[in-house]
């Protein structure tokens, strides 16, 4: 489930589209190529278009509640089973806002109950979208985002206002606007002063590289409009790019992203589902069992502990770091056993003994470019595991190199000046990534002490704070090392070629 679970094809499988399929206006139907130019229809209000959403869900929403019944009662008309959850609602921080839906016991629940099964005919996949497991598996092998091409449907779908199957559905996500269990959006929909709060953070630089692939997809997406025709039997004409401005599909996918399904065991096009009742409805924890399971017919949740009737039903995320977590839904989890920052290691491609070095790193199972995972709790084995790798980028003499060569396992001479030199390495850049940030870890405690902080800020500190925790764990085990060095008067060796860290 996790994204990488879309950048590890989880939802993280990779926002860039690798592979890509040329067209041309010339290869278009003519018909089509008529259309192409014509004034775009923007009078509609798009999915989780925040600026015109929010105006008119506030005036029209309870009349189209009273019409169309709440999400739950719409899903119960088109067989949804009796189920043991309800919908409830908390504020939201924007007052401009329509409060959020989650998704609660509606009575005690033991673990192991079946709190809710969603029929399959209530459940979007890129298999019912385009009606051809075929099609669906040749759009995804060619690298073209399943997360595209699910915002992509309900926003045409969006177009066909209340006639759509979908418009409760949809409603509700615009009601939700891509928003998480802590009311706040992805920071990819955030702004450029807000995206500052997460200045020293690696999570940064992800959230541009992310932006830049949504990017990619949307220029993309006339492809599949062209691929696809039974998508857009309803439009036929409504070429993406000149029906949807750029914002309003980042938008949307940021939506499809935060409420996105990965599914185990079952087919390619099957394995992205959009399940109502399902996240973002339901809160994610790093710390649960429960998940949203494919079953005959049915997509449904076991809970894993037991509920009193009332509280909010939390799912199973996935090993998604806190940086992850922001992304992808826009909260973190303070106890997520599974967050981690990295630490890049290179050999130095300049350096004499470069293929030989590359060789022997190769033979212990690391790369000449070695990312290593720092996880929290872990920063001392984390800085034993890297040591190695940086003692043999400091090898020299080729004397040495070939003891190492000839030796079994990931061992180097190690002299005490080679070992000030490689510890002196690790503190420079633990610090270094510290000074990286605006503010220290008590600057950090003040802030989310205050009740009233910006939700946005909230979350970006909470995040910067337990990253500069781990760096500072890294940089405490690294002094240790040096405090426990025999000699802390000798000089460190000399490193020409010393290993690059990142």
């Amino acid at each position: 489930m996790e994204f990488t679970c879309l950048h590890n094809k989880c939802i993280s499988p990779s926002l860039t589209v690798l592979s890509r399929v040329s067209i041309s206006f010339s290869n278009l139907p003519k018909r089509a190529v008529s259309f192409h130019r014509r004034r775009r229809n923007l009078c509609f209000a798009t999915l989780v278009d925040g600026k015109r959403t929010s105006e008119v869900v506030s005036k029209r929403g309870g009349e189209e509640e009273d019409e169309f019944g709440d999400l739950k009662s719409w899903m119960h008309k088109n067989g949804l089973p009796p189920c043991k959850v309800v919908l409830k609602e908390r504020p939201s921080h924007d007052k401009k806002l329509r409060p959020i839906h989650y998704v609660a016991a509606s009575e005690d629940l033991q673990a192991s109950d079946v709190a809710v099964s969603v029929p399959n005919s209530l459940v979007v996949t890129l298999e019912r979208v385009l009606g051809n497991e075929t099609l669906a598996e040749l759009l995804t092998t060619n690298k073209l985002s399943e997360l595209a091409c699910l915002a992509l449907y309900l926003m045409y779908e969006k177009k066909q206002g209340k006639k759509s199957f979908w418009y409760p559905y949809i409603r509700e996500l615009d009601r939700q606007r891509g928003r998480g269990q802590l009311a706040v959006e992805s920071p990819l929909l955030w702004s450029e002063a807000e995206l500052a709060y997460l200045t020293g953070s690696p999570t940064k630089a992800e959230v541009l590289d992310r932006a830049d692939g949504i990017k990619r997809e949307y220029e993309e997406l006339d492809t599949v409009w062209f691929m696809a025709g039974s998508l857009f039997q309803q439009y036929p004409y409504d070429i993406p790019t000149e029906a949807f401005p750029f914002e309003i599909f980042k938008q949307a996918f940021v939506a499809i992203q935060s409420c996105v399904v990965h599914l185990q065991k079952v087919s390619l096009a099957r394995r992205f589902a959009l399940v109502p009742l399902g996240p973002p409805l339901l809160a994610y924890s790093s710390n649960c069992k429960a998940m949203l399971t494919a079953v005959d017919g049915a997509v449904e949740l076991v809970v894993d502990r037991p509920y009193k009737a009332g509280e909010p039903i939390v799912v199973w995320c996935g090993p998604q770091p806190n940086s992850k977590l922001l992304l992808n839904y826009g909260f973190v989890d303070e106890d997520n056993p599974y967050d981690r920052i990295a630490v890049e290691a290179a050999l130095n491609t300049e350096d004499p003994q470069y293929q030989d070095k590359r060789m022997v790193a190769q033979r212990n199972g690391k790369l000449s470019v070695q990312v290593f995972q720092v996880y929290a709790g872990k920063e001392k084995e984390a800085v034993s595991d890297i040591l190695p790798y940086l003692r043999l980028g400091y090898v020299s003499d080729p004397s040495e190199m070939q003891s190492v060569i000839s030796s079994q396992g990931p061992v180097c001479p190690v002299s005490p000046c080679m070992e000030q030199a490689v510890l002196d390495q690790l503190t420079v850049y633990f610090r270094t990534r510290l000074a990286g940030y605006c503010t220290s870890i008590s600057e950090d405690e003040l802030m989310l002490a205050d009740p009233n902080l910006n939700p946005k800020k909230r979350v970006a500190t909470q995040l910067v704070r337990l990253e500069k925790k781990m760096l500072n764990a890294c940089l405490q085990a690294t002094v240790d090392l040096i405090n426990q060095l025999p000699d802390h008067t000798m000089p460190p060796c000399p490193a020409p070629y010393a290993p690059l860290l990142k």
